[in-house]
This record gives C-alpha cells, sequence and structure tokens, in this order.
C-alpha cells in the first residue's frame, strides 16, 4: 500500500486527526515533492512513540531547537516508506539498536507547525511537518546514546510524567495526551 492509500485508510481518532488528515491528503494532490526538505512550505516526517513492553514508560530525548523533552522523530528525506523513517529516527536519536514495531500502521497522524531557526549554521524558514505517528517497542535494558547535533538527553518518562517534563504546552495538550489515550486504551495494539 502506497503512503496516500495508507493515509486514505487510516481511521481518525479525534476532529483533530480528521481534520489534519484532510489537508494531508490535499496537500499531497496539490504540492510535489513533499518527501523532502525541499518542499520549504511542507514534508512528511514520521515519529515514533516509543514505549517499554510494559507500555508504562515512553523512550524521550531532550530536543535542542525545541529546549524541551520530546519523541523521537524525523525527515521522511525522500523515503516513502514513513515506518522505516520512524525505526531509522528513533535508533539514530537514541542509540538503541533493537526496535519492535507494535503495528505497523499508522499510530497517529498530526499537522505540526515548526517556527523558524537555525539548523548547521543555516536559517530554516517556519513551515509545517506532515507527521505520521508509529507504536514502537523497545527494551529498557538497551543501551541509551544522545545524538549531540539533534539532542542532548535520552531517558525514560513514566507516561503520567510525560507532561510534566515536556515544555511545549500545545504538544502535551494535542499530541502526547491524545497518544497516551490510545495506548492506555489499547487502541492499534497487535
Amino acid at each position: 500500500m502506497n503512503l496516500k492509500e495508507q493515509i486514505q485508510n487510516y481511521k481518525p481518532y479525534n476532529e483533530q486527526e480528521a481534520k489534519d488528515q484532510k489537508t494531508i491528503l490535499t496537500y499531497l494532490d496539490t504540492f510535489e515533492d513533499v518527501l523532502t526538505r525541499k518542499n520549504e512550505f511542507g514534508h512528511f516526517t514520521a515519529s515514533s512513540w516509543a514505549v517499554n513492553p510494559e507500555r508504562t514508560k515512553v523512550l524521550m530525548i531532550y530536543h535542542n531547537i525545541y529546549q524541551s523533552w520530546a519523541w523521537t522523530g524525523g525527515h521522511a528525506d525522500g523515503e516513502s516508506d514513513l515506518l522505516q523513517t520512524a525505526i531509522r529516527e528513533l535508533k539514530e536519536e537514541t542509540g538503541v539498536e533493537n526496535v519492535k514495531v507494535v503495528n505497523p500502521d499508522i499510530f497517529s497522524l498530526e499537522i505540526l507547525t515548526v517556527d523558524g531557526h537555525m539548523k548547521k549554521g543555516n536559517y530554516v524558514s517556519s513551515h509545517v511537518h506532515l507527521n505520521l505517528t508509529y507504536l514502537l517497542e523497545v527494551d529498557e535494558n538497551e543501551i541509551l546514546k544522545m545524538k549531540e547535533d539533534e539532542n542532548s538527553g535520552v531517558k525514560w518518562v513514566r507516561l503520567e510524567e510525560v507532561k510534566k517534563v515536556s515544555n511545549e504546552k500545545w504538544m502535551c495538550e494535542n499530541i502526547y495526551g491524545k497518544l497516551n489515550k490510545r495506548l492506555q486504551r489499547k487502541e492499534n495494539l497487535v
């Protein structure tokens, strides 16, 4: 199934997802090159909600640009299999080697705004990330390592503590809270 079909077949969890799904599909029909950063208005990214086997903790990084504890994820950079993007980014940003895919289907989707910022000495204009999130599992005994050019910390966070460690209010209220509710309701768990 191609990327557009995966997004079309996704069943939105709430109003935010329903509206974002519609916008993402319109974006796919309107713009070219949405899988790379060459599209400076918006492009695809993939994130993971990487949990321990007991589903009591999530693996988070201290994101240097956002100055906050956050989920893992990154740009598709031309890759149309966004599940593989999410796995790659999780491994790169945390140092873990063994990742289990809980379910290969999209766990969540969202359009995320990105404020203008400096990256590697260059200014990046404000834009949006058309983000797909996947539910992944990692053993807590995996050795964790920072990716110093992107983050300055990696740690396990209890689900009920996520909103306390992240200082991104919108992400906490609209994304992380939603992901935890879905996880606790055992939605999309195989």
